[in-house]
């Protein structure tokens, strides 16, 4: 097993920085792997319900990155994420890849 760090980065698809965070994660960090995932509905601090309608042709779906690496690698990761995410938008736990 070989030890990693999990990070959660929690976004809204209005705020357009998933493209620009997926190329520094991609091109610049080149982290082991990546995941986007689209909730359905969803709210943060602000309390604004964010959620798919029928009929709405806007979407303003709550986003979820996902990516692991190595502790090192991950550290200098997210001492740079604050160019392109918000503060209290990220969460980080240990975990562990079976080999």
């Amino acid at each position: 097993m070989t030890q990693i760090t999990m990070v959660r980065i929690y976004l809204t698809e209005s705020e357009k920085r998933l493209k620009k965070l997926l190329k520094y994660l991609h091109d610049d960090s080149q982290v082991n792997g990546v995941t986007v995932l689209r909730g359905i509905s969803g709210f943060g601090k602000s309390g604004k319900i964010h959620a798919t309608h029928l009929l709405d042709l806007s979407l303003d779906l709550p986003v979820i990155v996902e990516f692991f690496d190595v502790p090192e690698k991950v550290s200098k990761i997210l001492s740079n994420l604050n160019t392109f995410v918000e503060p209290n938008h990220i969460v980080h736990w240990p975990a562990f890849v079976i080999d």
